[in-house]
């Protein structure tokens, strides 16, 4: 399962996190070094961006949003507009693992054109 952003959803910590109470632990330290202190396992879930928005990370998520219910995209290396700058942001806000998932959506939209 791929998310709008390009997350593989396999192997995302916040995806696995309810079924694996090591992943969630690890994300509760993460979380509360990162200043929310009142972190706690049951905060860390998702299904995806296809799956109940109550249960996905962010709900009002704006990649997702854009994509799924604007675009009606499966992922954005689909737009026209690919890549725009919430992509951009998203590659550079210092999680190494966006960056990761922009670059795989580049090789996927590089390899939709060499189909073509």
């Amino acid at each position: 399962m791929l998310g709008a952003c390009g997350i593989d959803c396999s192997v995302c910590d916040i995806h696995l996190a309810p079924e694996n109470p090591e992943i969630a632990e690890k994300l509760v330290k993460i979380f509360v070094n990162m200043g929310y202190k009142d972190a706690k396992p049951e905060w860390f879930h998702c299904q995806g961006c296809s799956g109940d928005r109550k249960e996905h990370w962010s709900s009002n998520c704006q990649i997702m949003e854009c994509c799924f219910d604007k675009k009606h995209l499966e992922n954005c290396s689909q737009c026209s507009e690919f890549v725009c700058d919430r992509l951009d942001k998203f590659a550079d806000d210092g999680f190494g693992h966006h960056k990761e998932a922009v670059e795989r959506l580049k090789k996927m939209k590089k390899g939709s054109k060499n189909d073509e």
